[in-house]
């Protein structure tokens, strides 16, 4: 399994909250866990002694339910809280540390180097995946104690301090449902992964723990800061690049400039004094002859990610003009390929350019367009889908966001799908509403697979909102008006859930295929050209 982030790991447990499992179920399942690693390697009762260091987050109360669990099963435990007991953070911490709290041995406190050599092997319930910044006062001294006992060292989802000056280095490590990013054999010791209950779906699936990837603006924030996109498109059509851009500015995006060839730009500054619009050439359509413009122009609006091909169409000069772009902009600004830019995914000149950004890299291709780059028809059996869309991720070097009734999401390595749609969102331009969405987070530093999972379950919650209000007959300008409504939703969500009362999510309805040869993308209609 390929290990976590810190990030990933914060939205994984929200989404399996979403789902209905409580943090006090997640901490219980965790402190049976722990205790049943221990005695792996600890003497057995009576004469095992355990000490448990413990902070005052959920790592502690872990720490908590683990102390709970030995006892039960006969060891004598000794429990080092090092903050006062009424700074533990959270809820469910708190109520595992009352089920404890007239046990003998508990501790407030940093222990003494001395008194743990008492004991047999050390749990570290101080930190876990809650950080990694240098480590303060109590949690240095407490790593220090640890480390001159001289005891073996179990540590609970990270070690304390990892990746610090000063940090532990246990003997083995638990970690609980996921492997976490930076464990290696000389800081974590020897991994265990335990699962803790986390429901299948919020391994797999996207959720409204999506939105804490949202990249929210500071008290200091000043205008730049939540970044400046370019969307490339127009020519034949108008309506797609104005919708995605409108998407950008809707989503929080600073400046949204669209780059079109005459008159295609002239009518898109038609639609909104909000878009700020450059034009290049002058036949409809770019072409070949207007490469070294389009770079320049886009160039010197500094954009901090691209979005190429939205209504532009399929002209050979265009195709080889968008070629040229990318072979500018690639690695140096993030690029989303929509629409007609997927073209240059199964274009033979323009393969060569694609090469292992995947952060910075992403296509959003339909079935039709994704039929095209592959050249036949992708399977309507789950697991073939998904090891077609791995494979030509890691081929293209890029994250691809399939688009279709279920979206699917790959960097090559993990994978996705946002199964928040409702039926009344297959309507023409959503799908440049979503490329709008993605390109927009990508401005803002977020890498090509959380820009694509944040968009598609974002769209997806706005589309349920806009179904109870308007019913059938939504477009695709509706579906950008109801973005921010969806945000605030979402945002709202995060901070119960971060408080320990997460509300019942809005519009949550999952709803996967049931049937492994579930068909899973549109149109429905014979592919071919066209």
């Amino acid at each position: 399994m390929r290990p976590y982030s810190l990030t990933d790991v914060a939205v994984l447990e929200a989404n399996a909250v979403a789902r209905g499992v409580t943090i006090d179920t997640l901490m219980d399942h965790a402190g049976r866990a722990i205790a049943e690693e221990v005695a792996k390697h600890a003497k057995s009762p009576p004469d095992g002694r355990i000490a448990i260091v413990c902070g005052g987050g959920n790592n502690g109360g872990d720490g908590f339910a683990a102390a709970f669990y030995l006892r039960s099963r006969g060891y004598s435990v000794d429990l080092w809280l090092l903050v006062h007991k009424r700074n533990i953070r959270t809820r469910s911490a708190r109520r595992r540390f009352e089920m404890i709290v007239d046990f003998p041995g508990i501790h407030i406190g940093v222990p003494d180097a001395d008194r743990l050599k008492e004991h047999d092997l050390i749990v570290d319930a101080m930190i876990g995946t809650g950080g990694r910044d240098e480590l303060k006062e109590p949690y240095r001294s407490a790593v220090l104690a640890i480390g001159d006992s001289g005891v073996d060292v179990l540590s609970v989802d990270l070690p304390t301090g990892i990746g610090t000056s000063v940090s532990l280095h246990p003997r083995w490590t638990v970690a609980l449902e996921v492997p976490k990013e930076g464990m290696a054999p000389e800081n974590t010791g020897e991994v265990t992964v335990r699962s803790i209950g986390f429901p299948r779906e919020s391994l797999e699936e996207t959720g409204p723990g999506e939105y804490m990837l949202f990249p929210r603006p500071g008290a200091t924030t000043s205008k730049g800061d939540s970044g400046r996109l370019v969307v490339v498109g127009g020519g034949p059509y108008t309506g797609a690049p104005a919708l995605a851009a409108l998407a950008a500015l809707a989503a929080g995006t600073d400046m949204v400039f669209v780059v079109a060839p005459e008159p295609a730009a002239t009518v898109i500054r038609g639609y909104s004094p909000d878009l700020i619009v450059r034009s290049v050439g002058r036949d409809g359509v770019f072409s070949a002859n207007d490469a070294d413009e389009l770079w320049k122009t886009v160039e010197s609006l500094h954009p901090d990610a691209l979005l190429v091909g939205n209504g532009a169409g399929y002209e050979h000069g265009t195709v080889q003009a968008f070629s040229a772009l990318l072979g500018h902009a690639l690695p140096r600004i993030p690029v989303v390929l929509d629409a007609d830019g997927t073209r240059l995914a199964a274009t033979r000149e323009s393969r060569p350019l694609f090469g292992k950004v995947h952060e910075r890299l992403l296509l959003t291709p339909n079935r039709r367009e994704l039929y095209r780059i592959l050249g036949y028809d992708v399977s309507v059996k789950r697991n073939e889908r998904r090891e077609q869309l791995q494979k030509l991720s890691s081929q293209l070097g890029s994250a691809i966001l399939y688009k279709g009734d279920i979206d699917l999401i790959t960097d090559g390595d993990t994978f996705r799908e946002n199964v928040l749609h409702h039926p009344a969102l297959v309507v023409g331009g959503a799908g440049d509403v979503l490329s709008g969405l993605a390109a927009s987070l990508m401005a803002r530093r977020l890498s090509a697979f959380h820009a694509a999972r944040l968009a598609a379950f974002w769209i997806g919650h706005a589309s349920f909102g806009l179904f109870q209000r308007r019913s059938y007959g939504i477009r695709a300008s509706d579906i950008i008006d109801e973005i921010p409504r969806a945000l605030k939703e979402g945002l709202e969500w995060v901070e119960g859930y971060q408080t320990g009362k997460p509300p019942v999510f809005p519009n949550l309805s999952f709803a996967a295929p049931e049937s492994d040869s579930e068909e899973v993308g549109s149109p429905r209609e014979p592919l071919g050209e066209g």
